[in-house]
């Protein structure tokens, strides 16, 4: 992965290892070591994002993420700095762009419209969903079903941009269904294990259909871009965009099925 190197790592457990707080000059020579994820992590998540989004924005809390990382990090954990780093940086982005609400309230009630039909149809049907019988659940065409695809890509890409990380032990704490749950929602999520949380999302990741599954795969492990995957299964970019944007929309419909049940066992 580009920003990471043997180097990194050794400077990290040089000057982490050390019973100590860091000194200034420290901090600075790690933030420096770090710059080249900082931009990688940055440029990534810039490759979905509207052309009014400044990367530079995005680099200015990664920055803030790895400082934030720099002094939370437990070196008495078997977890790599540049991992738990990486984390940190992409959580400090995430936020960043959640504070700026960049998305038209218009288009997050299509992305919801969109869910709601894929949870409806799924717990009805107990399989994945055609496009066919999403697109009559909205009363749509199926080209208007497209076109709605990649109208809304751009409100889902955010939704489990973190899912694909493994969370270090030592970050239990971290609110993974925040980065899922909508902006303002107070999400009963946050009180369930985060084992129990991983076990769902890998069972939801399972159950999509294989194309789909491949190109989250691909995606989030692999880290290839819509293009390359696209070369890979013999699809235009556009195509691969559109899987993936179903593909998030099914596990958001999977979180919503269980957080109605989890609603229903709390009353």
């Amino acid at each position: 992965m580009s920003g990471s190197s043997g180097s990194q790592k050794d400077l990290a457990e040089e000057l982490l290892s050390k019973n100590r707080r860091l000194t200034s000059e420290e901090r600075g020579q790690l933030i420096l070591h770090y710059a080249p994820l900082i931009r990688y992590v940055a440029g990534r998540l810039a490759m979905r994002l509207p052309p009014h989004i400044s990367i530079d924005d995005l680099i200015s809390s990664g920055v803030m993420g790895l400082i934030d990382a720099i002094e939370k990090f437990d070196p008495t954990k078997k977890n790599q700095f540049k991992t738990y780093a990486e984390f940190r940086i992409r959580g400090a982005m995430l936020d960043e762009l959640r504070s700026l609400d960049w998305v038209p309230r218009s288009l997050r009630k299509k992305a919801s419209d969109l869910e709601k039909a894929y949870a409806d149809l799924e717990k009805r049907l107990g399989r994945p969903a055609e496009d066919e019988e999403v697109a009559q659940a909205l009363g749509i065409s199926l080209d208007e079903f497209y076109q709605l695809l990649d109208q809304t890509k751009n409100v889902t890409f955010l939704d489990i941009e973190m899912i694909r990380r493994r969370l270090p032990d030592s970050n239990s704490e971290e609110d993974l269904f925040d980065l899922i749950a909508d902006n303002g929602d107070q999400d009963p999520f946050v009180k369930l294990n985060m084992s129990e949380v991983k076990e769902i999302l890998k069972e939801a990741i399972q159950g999509l259909p294989e194309k789909e599954k491949l190109v989250v795969s691909l995606y989030y492990y692999e880290e290839l871009t819509m293009r390359e995957i696209g070369e890979i299964m013999g699809y235009t970019e556009s195509r691969i965009s559109q899987m993936h944007t179903k593909a998030i929309l099914r596990l958001r419909a999977k979180l919503r099925a269980f957080k109605e049940d989890l609603f229903a066992v709390a009353v």
